[in-house]
């Protein structure tokens, strides 16, 4: 089964490069740009993972991971952290706030898809396998 990825990105050109990205690594997509979306996007198009940007234009990445991992259908929803915030102690806060994976922007195709795949890989064995979660 297809796995499914939604992109949480206020920057037209880094989400249309995820997208296409991962869409070419055989994953289905979604992208929004509006973080005000995201959640209902996600309840909707329930995401084997969600790549989220934290400094968006109208709401804080770390605020919208907080409410996934408050919401009873997503918690268990991996949560990437694609971010600029790349200096002391920014790694450790967005991990606190329920991010299981971290990169720093600009962003290498490789680390990313690296990233992607042990997240959804790691979540499905987990799924699979709830006693070893």
């Amino acid at each position: 089964m297809t796995k499914r990825i939604l992109v949480v990105e206020d920057n037209d050109l880094n989400r249309k490069l995820f997208c296409d990205v991962l869409a070419a690594g055989g994953f289905a997509v979604e992208g929004v740009a509006d973080g005000n979306i995201a959640i209902d996007t996600a309840r909707a198009f329930t995401p084997n993972l969600v790549v989220m940007d934290i400094q968006l234009a109208d709401i804080s990445g770390l605020d919208l991971i907080a409410t996934m991992k408050g919401d009873a259908e997503l918690r268990g929803v991996p949560v990437l952290a694609v971010t600029a915030y790349a200096g002391k102690g920014d790694e450790e806060r967005i991990r606190a706030s329920g991010a299981e994976g971290y990169l720093s922007k600009p962003v290498s195709i490789g680390p990313f898809m690296a990233a992607v795949r042990g997240l959804v890989d790691a979540a499905g064995t987990a799924a699979a396998n709830p006693a070893a979660a």
